[in-house]
Order: structure tokens, then C-alpha cells, then sequence
């Protein structure tokens, strides 16, 4: 929990408990804890507004932030799970399935990670495998195959840096998943739902349109790692975080993502229904807008906005 939230926890624990006070004692202080009230909550939307990177990064790995099951079962109702990449077996870290989106026929994948101990050890952290990573390359063409878009939602530390994990190739089931969804005919929409770890999250993110949460982040690295290496000290990381220009704010500026979605004042935790809503609208709003598009256009539209973004930042 970040310190702010502690603080205005205490603070309204400490409100609660004088509206108790003076209820037993018939005092009538309606109008003043009213007002107290008030100010508490504008100091908490001015704060939450003017988050450090570093803040954000920590908003995206609260356990109890909604992740990408939370947010299919609010959205897709009708999600019914696929299985396997037909070569090694399942990785649970990815999920991924078939869906109908305002009666569109969608498919959507996502990574899982886990909001306790046992399913973070059920789903490795959120860190897919390569057998993860080729159950999304396989429902992404069977997609293309059927003609139905394809919807993910991004939430990884970054891939699995085991030995198993390459050993079977991890390296090349990313990069074939940036080869796919680079020609993939249909539309893409990937929305950074929380932490956005470097070729990981790059693997479920090549799309027409790029969403983010607001307290989510994208990164080559975390600010961690690149502390340690730029600066020899990880406690660094927040200065690091703010160098890397890798919240939704900053990439929005820097035109790398299409639209940061709002999240309610203190984060997504703080409202899952609400904040779900939010995506689902978007979701609507771009996928309507993608199906007018041509498939050859899609992809010669996709191919040089990620050209561009290479030519730019060389």
C-alpha cells in the first residue's frame, strides 16, 4: 500500500470514528465533518493527479488490482476458455479464449497473475512461458482464420527468464508473436491493464490501437533493473522510473499509445465495476471504428506505426 493511501485510510478511520463519537454524545457536527470530508477528498484527487512515476509503478503491482480475469468476466460474460499451443502445453499465465463483445465475435487473451501467494505461484508471477506465449500466437490466427478481432489485456512483469523457458525457445515464440500480429487481417486492440515488462508485454501489444490505465506502465525494464545498471544502486528505481518516461501520461505525449483510460482516485482497486465499464466503452468505441477498415489496410496501417516508432527513437 502506498503511503498516501495509508494515510488517507487513517484519515477516514479517524472521521468514522468521530461521527460515532458524536452520535453516542448527541453533539451534532454534521456540517463540519461534512466539510471535513470534503477537503479530504480533494487533497486525495490532487495527490492521486500528481503521482511520481515511481507512485504509479506501485499502483500497478498492488495485488488488489483488477487483472485481466477481472476484467473478461466483467466485459465478456460469455468468455469460454481455450487451452494449449498444440506443441508443448498450457500455460496458465495466459489466458485466452472466444467471446462476443456488443455482438461482435471476438477473441481475447490476457495475461493472469495471481492476487495471493498461491495463485502467484499458480501463474508464475504473471511471467508466461513459451508455451503461453504460442497458445496466443495460435488463438490469434485461429482469429484471423474465423474472422474474429482480437482484444488483450496486458499485465506482466516480462516474459520468464527461466532456464526451462529457454531452453524451449522463449525468445523465438516472442518474436514470432511480433511476426503474427504484425500481418494479423483482422483488428487489435491491447490495453495495458497494469504492469507493461518489456518484450513480455510487447508480445500481447503489437495492435492498431494501444490503450493504457492510468496507473499502468510500459518499460523496457523495470525501473529496478535499469537503476542497478545505469546507476550501480536500485535504490534509484524512482529516479529511474521518472528517466524511462514510462507512464500513460508520458507515452501519450510521446504518441507511442492512442488513449489513456481514467482510473478512479486512487486506483483501479478503488472501483473494478466501474473501471471495467470504462474499458468496455473504449473497447466499443475502437473496435467499431477498426471494422470499417479494410484488412490489407489494417495491416499497412499497423506495419508503419510501428516503422515509424522505430525510425523516431533510434
Amino acid at each position: 500500500m502506498l503511503v498516501h493511501e495509508r494515510n488517507f485510510t487513517e484519515l477516514r478511520k479517524r472521521i468514522e470514528e468521530l461521527e460515532v463519537f458524536c452520535r453516542e454524545r448527541n453533539i451534532n457536527l454534521s456540517s463540519e465533518i461534512k466539510l471535513l470530508c470534503e477537503r479530504v477528498k480533494m487533497l486525495e484527487e490532487e495527490i492521486y493527479q500528481n503521482l511520481g512515476a515511481f507512485e504509479r509503478v506501485h499502483l500497478a503491482r498492488l495485488l488488489e488490482r483488477p487483472g485481466a480475469m477481472d476484467y473478461i468476466q466483467a466485459i465478456f460474460p460469455d468468455f469460454l476458455e481455450l487451452h494449449g499451443d498444440r506443441a508443448y502445453g498450457d500455460d496458465p499465465s495466459i489466458v485466452g479464449g472466444l467471446a462476443t463483445l456488443e455482438g461482435i465475435p471476438v477473441t481475447v487473451i490476457g495475461n493472469r497473475r495471481g492476487s495471493d501467494t498461491k495463485e502467484n505461484m499458480k501463474y508464475n508471477f504473471g511471467m508466461a512461458h513459451p508455451e503461453g506465449y504460442r497458445k496466443a500466437r495460435r488463438l490469434m490466427q485461429q482469429a484471423e482464420k474465423f474472422g474474429r478481432p482480437v482484444i488483450t489485456f496486458v499485465d506482466t512483469p516480462g516474459a520468464y527468464p527461466g532456464t526451462g523457458a529457454e531452453e524451449r525457445g522463449q525468445g523465438e515464440a516472442i518474436a514470432q508473436n511480433l511476426l503474427v500480429m504484425s500481418g494479423l487481417k483482422v483488428p487489435i486492440i491491447a490495453v495495458l491493464i497494469g504492469q507493461g515488462g518489456s518484450g513480455g508485454a510487447l508480445a500481447l501489444a503489437v495492435a492498431d490501437r494501444l490503450l493504457m490505465l492510468e496507473n499502468a506502465f510500459f518499460s523496457v525494464i523495470s525501473p529496478e533493473g535499469c537503476a542497478s545498471i545505469l546507476f550501480k544502486d536500485p535504490g534509484r528505481a524512482a529516479e529511474a522510473a521518472e528517466a524511462l518516461k514510462l507512464t500513460a501520461r508520458d507515452l501519450y505525449e510521446l504518441n507511442l499509445i492512442d488513449e489513456v483510460i481514467p482510473e478512479p482516485v486512487g486506483g483501479a482497486h478503488r472501483d473494478k465495476p466501474g473501471t471495467a465499464e470504462k474499458i468496455k466503452e473504449r473497447l466499443v468505441y475502437h473496435l467499431k471504428e477498426l471494422l470499417q477498415k479494410h484488412p490489407e489496410e489494417l495491416v499497412s496501417s499497423r506495419v508503419a506505426r510501428y516503422r515509424k516508432v522505430g525510425w523516431d527513437y533510434l
